[in-house]
């Protein structure tokens, strides 16, 4: 089999293209692709930092130095949970509120331009394989069957 025809060869050429127009997009606004995706991934009531990372699959470690950036630029701020003082939840800001609602646009917009030249059935269908390929990278990872294990 050739690299070039394997699913992962297509979704990674995918994401990259994604991921430098999604760049370009957001540094017209003087921001990141990353500080976009967390902007639309924090509830109103607020997103405990630990979901986050996971929503996004990032390191701990990483989204808290870019949490620290997005609240020197007053993006969000920090409060800790009154039920549970463990739990450090995460809050727009009334900029950032302003910012999420552009980068949602933008994602709307792309996703229209999508459908326009796509068929609901086609895409249907693609998200039928993508979730297939989820769930199938899911379980070859040996950390979760390990946690299925438990």
């Amino acid at each position: 089999m050739n690299l070039k025809d394997t699913v992962d060869f297509h979704i990674k050429g995918t994401w990259h293209t994604l991921t430098k127009m999604y760049n370009r997009l957001a540094a017209e606004h003087g921001t990141s692709q990353t500080v976009a995706y967390i902007l639309v991934n924090i509830d109103k009531e607020g997103t405990p930092a630990t979901q986050i990372a996971c929503r996004l699959g990032m390191e701990p470690t990483s989204l808290s130095r870019v949490l620290k950036k997005m609240e020197v630029q007053k993006f969000i701020f920090k409060e800790v949970d009154e039920k549970d003082k463990r739990i450090m939840k995460i809050f727009l800001t009334d900029f950032g509120i302003k910012k999420r609602k552009l980068v949602k646009q933008i994602l709307i917009d792309f996703n229209k331009k999508l459908l326009n030249k796509t068929d609901k059935t086609e895409l249907k269908i693609f998200y039928k394989v993508l979730n297939q390929i989820n769930e199938l990278a899911y379980k070859e990872n040996p950390a979760n069957q390990q946690q299925t294990n438990k």
